[in-house]
């Protein structure tokens, strides 16, 4: 089964905008286009809803209908149960509130392990606990940019409490094997925290079959609101000492959100579920379970990806003057492009601007990576990232405008 690209487009307002038109997105990394589902629930909320929700009248009991709709749409996408999966002002706040909770269970002399692969937001929060008495080892990458679960092994011993690392890196691009990983971390009777934050645009992880204890990424990078979400397995969670309000201790979706959450950004947030439904009911003429509809969508996304993406990785590959960061193979990484130019990357984001393509140049909060893969963060790297949406026009579009100006 191929993406529709034509109705998945139309899912998009952004494609609609005249003052978008001729513009090709590649800098869906920090950010996708929002899809309309999306639009038209936060429209709605703010709208009809705007109250204070869970109350008795018709529009708080709306309001709160909504919210607890995204919540179990998405738990139920991501195979978990539907108070394991919270949601916060953003990923990185979420792992501070993690970070906090870990720092009050553990003791100094406890290891905590992070890579060297990772954005700040899944590596920072945890190194700060050396500040506290833990210990913080590195998982390094090797000189390819992989993070090699033999070289965890040697890591690992009954004083590790917790690993931390990415399904995808916001620079190298590689999906990493986290079954894989997660079964080592558990063999050495450990937990495990996966950044999902690069790796969920291309599709929404059953962190169920993936075997992870924390799992994290963002909606405004997955086609919703600015919104961070967190699933988080019931036994750890309820384990962890609380961080929110000391009334709200025996819930475990708000265990970990210290302030309240953002009635109109959760409730749009069931806009995400909407969206991959739209996608599934287009493509495929069958009943399923909203698990398997979220397998198959992500099974059409990285399809038309993969597709995408190998033309333009052949091309890099035949460019002396540019180095492409992680695997050649599209099947193997994610349509997360760092290219390292030996010179500033930043300027060169406006030579691209001239072609229309919308494209970032810097050291993305991945400073490490980029320095264990030769790249001085102060240069930077140019990043062109897409996702499903993306068409062969705009990916024509980027390579005429790398081969004319690189």
């Amino acid at each position: 089964m191929k993406l529709d690209l034509e109705f998945t487009r139309a899912q998009f307002p952004a494609f609609a905008e005249p003052s978008l038109n001729g513009q090709a997105f590649f800098e869906n990394a920090g950010g996708s286009y929002t899809c309309r589902h999306v639009y038209d629930r936060l429209t709605r909320f703010y709208r009809e809803r705007k109250v204070q929700p869970y109350s008795a009248y018709p529009a708080s009991t709306l309001g709160g209908q909504e919210m607890d709709e995204a919540r179990a749409g998405l738990a139920a996408m991501m195979g978990v149960e539907t108070d394991e999966l919270s949601f916060g002002p953003s990923t990185t706040q979420n792992t501070y509130v993690l970070s906090q909770a870990f720092a009050q269970m553990m003791s100094p002399g406890d290891v905590v392990i992070v890579t060297n692969q990772d954005h700040e937001a899944n590596s920072g929060p945890w190194r700060r606990l050396a500040e506290r008495g833990m210990i913080v080892r590195e998982w390094q990458m090797n000189e390819e940019g992989h993070l090699d679960p033999a070289d965890l092994a040697e890591l690992l011993d009954d004083k590790v409490k917790l690993v931390c690392f990415p399904h995808c890196s916001n620079v190298i691009g590689e999906v990493n094997d986290v079954a894989a990983i997660t079964q080592v971390v558990h063999d050495a009777g450990a937990v495990c925290c996966v950044d999902g934050v690069s790796y969920a645009p291309h599709g929404i992880a059953n962190v169920s079959e993936l075997g992870a204890d924390i799992y994290l990424f963002s909606a405004y990078k997955t086609y919703g609101p600015h919104q961070g979400i967190m699933a988080i397995r019931r036994d750890l969670g309820m384990r962890l000492p609380n961080q929110g309000h000391h009334f709200n201790a025996d819930s475990l979706y708000k265990r970990f959100t210290p302030a309240g959450p953002d009635h109109a950004q959760v409730a749009a947030s069931a806009g995400m579920v909407d969206y991959a439904n739209a996608l599934y009911d287009h493509h495929f003429n069958e009943a399923a379970d909203l698990p398997s509809r979220a397998a198959a969508v992500h099974n059409l996304m990285r399809g038309q990806e993969t597709e995408l993406m190998q033309p333009l990785l052949d091309f890099l590959a035949a460019k002396n003057s540019v180095r492409l960061l992680g695997p050649t193979n599209a099947a193997s990484r994610a349509p997360t492009l760092a290219l390292d130019l030996g010179r500033a990357a930043q300027p060169f984001e406006a030579k691209l601007a001239k072609h229309g393509i919308m494209s970032g140049g810097g050291d993305f909060y991945a400073g490490r990576a980029l320095m264990a893969n030769g790249v001085d963060p102060e240069l930077g790297a140019l990043r062109v990232s897409f996702v499903h949406y993306t068409s062969p026009a705009e990916i024509q579009q980027l390579i005429d405008a790398l081969d004319q100006e690189l």
